[in-house]
């Protein structure tokens, strides 16, 4: 039908018209839509984006790339030395591969795309990742430089499992927020990969290879499950040396640094504590559902929560595929997996539940900005498309 709108994703704004309302401004072709989004200081300063968001047609439209990338200014007050480095905004979408076998062929081996079985999935590849619109394109920085990379996954049912030949990635914020946030004593923390989902994001300091070698950023293989889509390994870009730039640093915003940080006491408690939401996803050949309910645009909230409380959430995967979590408006911290503490949480706004699996989560609910009927649902945008996404009442 071309109805379309947009979503906010990340952006802590109101559920209602005209900001992040994906519910009730919807535009047929012809119609114009009016946002006024209020971002408030508090914002979490980071890399947000935004895609349509319309009941049906999201898969599709994200998929041809209505999608891009937001940056909220002001990171540098949390990692004081990314303000003196070149920044570099990376938006990686779906190229889907060519009907042609030769013109396949072709694409899959620029990209020395893996052609072994990958994970559990038995389906061929559909599609290969591009950067800012381009396959496999070359990006320079001297050997032994610093860059900051801010990297957003818009594919609709790709998962990037991200790895430098060259090194680790030096990551400063998750999803728009950065890791000092919720803790101050955390400015960034190394990682050899980083998964993210459809629709995650990851900010990143990375250090430039020897003149001498040959360097990619790739994505790693990623089981999605036996009834999941093929995610193979595959070159997203090459790296390659140039002489260093003069940089000139992005002028200081000014301020103090906001921290929303949490006792370790209340954490405890919430989590602890026996799940207050219970979020199980199941499908069949009809449909994905949640809590055994297909959504419908005209139905009410399956849940009602009061705004100012933090609350322990469970998401269930009685699936044999892999589903990316996301939640409007909020971001959780992910603590349990199949009741085993995680390394290291993270606060995100989206994140992979394994398939046969469940996660504990604390939801921040504490923002009184945000009030009104929003969403939850899986980020695989066909799942959500065909029903795996509720309504929640914020008030």
């Amino acid at each position: 039908m071309q109805m379309t709108n947009l979503h906010f994703h990340g952006l802590h704004v109101s559920p209602n018209a005209p900001q992040d309302d994906v519910l009730d401004m919807i535009a047929s072709p012809g119609e114009i839509l009016h946002y006024s989004v209020q971002v408030p200081p508090q914002q979490p300063p980071g890399l947000y984006w935004y895609h349509t968001h319309s009941h049906g047609e999201s898969y599709v439209q994200d998929l041809d790339g209505m999608s891009g990338a937001i940056v909220i200014e002001g990171i540098e007050r949390y990692a004081p030395e990314v303000r003196n480095m070149r920044e570099r905004i990376l938006v990686l979408r779906n190229l889907v591969l060519p009907a042609d076998a030769a013109e396949r062929q072709s694409v899959m081996e620029s990209v020395v795309m893996q052609t072994t079985q990958c994970g559990a999935a038995t389906e061929k590849p559909e599609a290969a990742f591009t950067v800012n619109g381009t396959l496999r394109p070359k990006i320079d920085i001297a050997p032994g430089g610093r860059q900051f990379w801010r990297i957003v996954n818009a594919s609709p049912d790709l998962y990037a499992d991200l790895e430098l030949d060259s090194g680790s990635f030096e990551v400063v914020g998750l999803d728009g927020m950065p890791l000092a946030y919720h803790d101050p004593s955390i400015c960034k923390r190394s990682m050899s990969h980083v998964l993210l989902p459809p629709a995650g994001r990851v900010e990143a300091i990375v250090t430039g290879p020897p003149a001498d070698s040959h360097a990619a950023l790739r994505t790693r293989c990623f089981d999605t499950g036996p009834d999941g889509d093929s995610n193979p390994a595959m070159v997203l870009a090459d790296i390659v040396s140039a002489p260093a730039s003069n940089i000139q640093p992005r002028p200081a915003l000014g301020g103090s640094p906001v921290y929303a940080t949490f006792s370790p006491v209340v954490l405890k408690r919430v989590e602890t504590s026996e799940p207050q939401f219970v979020v199980t996803f199941t499908e069949d050949k009809q449909g994905f559902y949640i809590n055994g309910k297909k959504f419908e645009m005209n139905s009410g909230p399956m849940l009602t929560v009061n705004v100012g409380s933090l609350q322990h959430w469970r998401v269930v995967n009685s699936t044999k595929e892999v589903h990316p979590f996301h939640i409007h408006q909020v971001h959780f911290l992910v603590y349990s997996v199949d009741g085993k503490s995680v390394n290291d949480p993270e606060w995100v706004d989206t994140v992979n539940v394994p398939y046969g699996s469940h996660m504990d989560l604390v939801m921040d609910f504490t923002d009184p900005i945000i009030r009104g009927m929003s969403l939850f649902h899986c980020h695989l945008l066909k799942h959500e498309d065909k029903g795996m996404m509720a309504k929640i009442l914020f008030r």
